[in-house]
């Protein structure tokens, strides 16, 4: 089966601009219905999609995690350039990083982090994740063999000595959270791994923002924008949005 590569996308509707960044492994239909919910409520969107994801993981292991951050930061860039002065950034997982370091960075109207990873995470768990988009991919592509496509022969086809920067950026990106002052809102999935909902406490004590909140979604996993709640996440996203003082 021909697997059809999910794309960056756009949508100008409005004055306000919102970034949304997609995961570690993700793309941008993390993203999309999110999208698509802000849009239709004159929120201008772009959702940039990080090289290497959303192809095959051959693409993935050819990039390296500074050339994602550099997507994210493109990203951004693409709204400056269209003339939005007062850009909001949600991301998702690592895209909640990412979203958390834009705001380090650049200026940011607030920022949404959902099921962002804030805490000291092994090289290994991050490879496995690797070899589980791998086994995924070729399932869903119809060329999956369990009879040949062990998990370690698969393994040892897409390992990734790169992701050890991964860590790095987590690891200053939260090392630098008290340099935040723009409005941080922290959503998480209660059925979400313990290691995310400690580094949600972790963002909130450690950002040095006036306004700043945590939610947590009782019968959500990781991915809250495609899980049970997504309905009640967006909802959540847009009202926090419509509560800040935005230059009309």
């Amino acid at each position: 089966m021909k697997l059809i590569a999910p794309k960056p996308f756009l949508t100008e509707t409005g004055n306000r601009a919102v970034l949304l960044l997609h995961g570690f492994t993700g793309n941008t239909n993390d993203v999309k219905r999110l999208g698509k919910y802000l849009s239709d409520r004159n929120y201008t969107v772009h959702a940039p999609l990080y090289k290497g994801h959303g192809g095959g993981p051959d693409q993935l292991i050819q990039s390296n995690p500074i050339e994602w951050w550099n997507s994210a930061i493109e990203g951004y860039d693409e709204l400056r350039n269209r003339g939005y002065e007062e850009i909001a950034v949600a991301g998702v997982s690592l895209g909640g990083i990412f979203s958390l370091k834009l705001g380090e960075e650049r200026p940011t109207k607030a920022i949404v982090t959902m099921s962002a990873p804030a805490l000291a995470k092994t090289a290994d768990s991050l490879q496995s994740r690797i070899v589980d988009y791998a086994i995924n991919y070729k399932k869903l592509s119809g060329t999956y063999d369990e009879t040949i496509d062990s998990r370690t022969k698969i393994a040892e086809l897409v390992e990734m000595p790169s992701l050890i920067n991964l860590q790095s950026l987590i690891n200053e990106t939260s090392n630098n959270l008290n340099v935040i002052q723009s409005p941080v809102h922290i959503l998480r999935g209660f059925e979400d791994d313990e290691y995310y909902c400690e580094s949600a406490d972790l963002i909130y004590s450690s950002v040095n923002s006036r306004i700043k909140s945590v939610k947590t979604f009782i019968n959500s996993g990781h991915i809250l924008t495609l899980g049970k709640e997504r309905e009640l996440v967006y909802e959540e996203i847009f009202h926090f949005f419509e509560s800040l003082k935005w230059k009309e």
